[in-house]
């Protein structure tokens, strides 16, 4: 059994697919075994804003599911003001410092996963429990930043901002014992600067448990019924996805659970159009797992190609037995196209989108039913949480 520390800036009870991620591998190491403490911020996302509940305090200490949860106060604001933005940067950075006055727990931790981005925290972290405490530390790299936000538009390379996220990118990753990476592609770009670290291949898998049965005999419903769960923000440009395709016409309809950045410029399009999409709002994890299976397919966008993403919608869908329309390239349209759990189309390529959903309202029951078994299949033998925390156990045994 290993005492371990996982550092997040996001955590339950927050949705959305990084603090649901950091808590399944908070859980399944408890599962395994070991002791698991996690180290994150008062809830705050994706309102920005700190939950009720949480509210006027500087720290909170909780017991969830058998897990200590250290949290600490962060600036959270939706102010697109430049220094307001960089105060929430910044904030969760300075604050996690107190934990440091829990020297005996500290001194307790056989390992430390630190996750990023975002990279100021993750740095600050490194150098509390690397630089001081000379502790083992694991790197969980889910987006490689700043290459994504040169995707994204949100930098550009060679600007002040980009060298200074070049700088804590690289310092992370030479200072770390050892990668997780949520892709072949942020694992493959990691390697080629230090081949000597130890990597792990840890995709955004969820637990078994939802009742699949329904979904090998459910069938498809008339029209069919899209579904897309998740943020709307830039990289997923939903508003674009909902007005760029005329659902109606094709014989489908558009139904969106979430929120984000678009969210009002969604609603208004919603309401002054009658393309059949319908907005439900935000709903539990629990919930949105359950109603997955009503759907027949789940759409799954980014608005521009991002090296190294797989969104981990995919392995929310596949569980569910529901296929894909995968809107985005690289790693993630590969693993779709190689299991046939559904159809894909390029970033911004919205009449083949709206090609491939004709082609399932047009699908015979038979060939319908073979990419439901796909998706099933596949998601209980290739992507297994139970085996993955299973590797992830050996991986963290052998290695530390």
């Amino acid at each position: 059994m290993m005492n371990i520390l996982i550092v997040s800036s996001r955590y339950y009870p927050e949705v959305g697919a990084a603090p649901v991620r950091i808590a399944n591998m908070a859980k399944g190491l408890k599962k395994m075994g070991h002791s698991v403490d996690v180290l994150t911020c008062l809830p705050n996302h994706p309102e920005n804003r700190i939950f009720e509940g949480y509210r006027h305090c500087i720290s909170r200490k909780e017991m969830i599911e058998g897990i200590n949860v250290f949290r600490y106060w962060t600036y959270a604001s939706v102010s697109m003001n430049a220094f307001q933005r960089a105060l929430s940067m910044f904030a969760f950075a300075v604050t996690l410092w107190l934990f440091a006055f829990k020297v005996r727990r500290i001194s307790k931790y056989d390992i430390v996963i630190l996750q990023t981005p975002p990279l100021v925290s993750a740095a600050s972290a490194m150098r509390l429990f690397k630089g001081i405490y000379r502790k083992k530390i694991l790197l969980n790299v889910s987006d490689l930043w700043p290459l994504t936000g040169v995707a994204l538009g949100a930098m550009r390379e060679g600007q002040l901002a980009y060298r200074y996220m070049a700088h804590l990118e690289k310092m992370l990753y030479r200072k770390s014992d050892g990668i997780i990476g949520q892709s072949e592609e942020i694992l493959d770009y990691i390697r080629t600067r230090f081949p000597e670290k130890k990597y792990f291949l840890y995709r955004n898998l969820q637990p078994s448990g939802a009742d699949t049965a329904k979904r090998r005999t459910a069938g498809r419903h008339t029209p069919l019924k899209v579904v897309y769960a998740g943020m709307f923000g830039v990289a997923q440009d939903i508003l674009s996805v909902i007005s760029r395709v005329d659902y109606g016409k094709i014989g489908a309809e558009m139904h969106l659970y979430g929120g984000g950045g678009q969210l009002e410029q969604i609603k208004e399009y919603i309401a002054g159009s009658d393309n059949c999409v319908t907005y439900h709002g935000f709903v539990s994890k629990e919930e949105m797992t359950a109603a997955l299976m009503d759907y027949d397919l789940s759409i799954i966008s980014l608005g521009t190609g991002i090296y190294g993403a797989v969104p981990s919608k995919l392995f929310d869908s596949l569980p569910a037995g529901v296929p894909v329309l995968f809107c985005g390239g690289n790693e993630g349209a590969r693993l779709v196209n190689r299991y046939g759990v559904g159809m894909t189309s390029d970033p911004g390529d919205y009449e083949r989108l709206a090609e491939n959903i004709r082609s399932f309202v047009s699908m015979n029951d038979q060939d319908y039913d073979a990419y439901v078994s796909r998706c099933l299949d596949v998601a209980a033998d290739e992507f297994s949480f139970e085996t993955q925390m299973n590797r992830l156990d050996g991986f963290l045994t052998l290695s530390f």
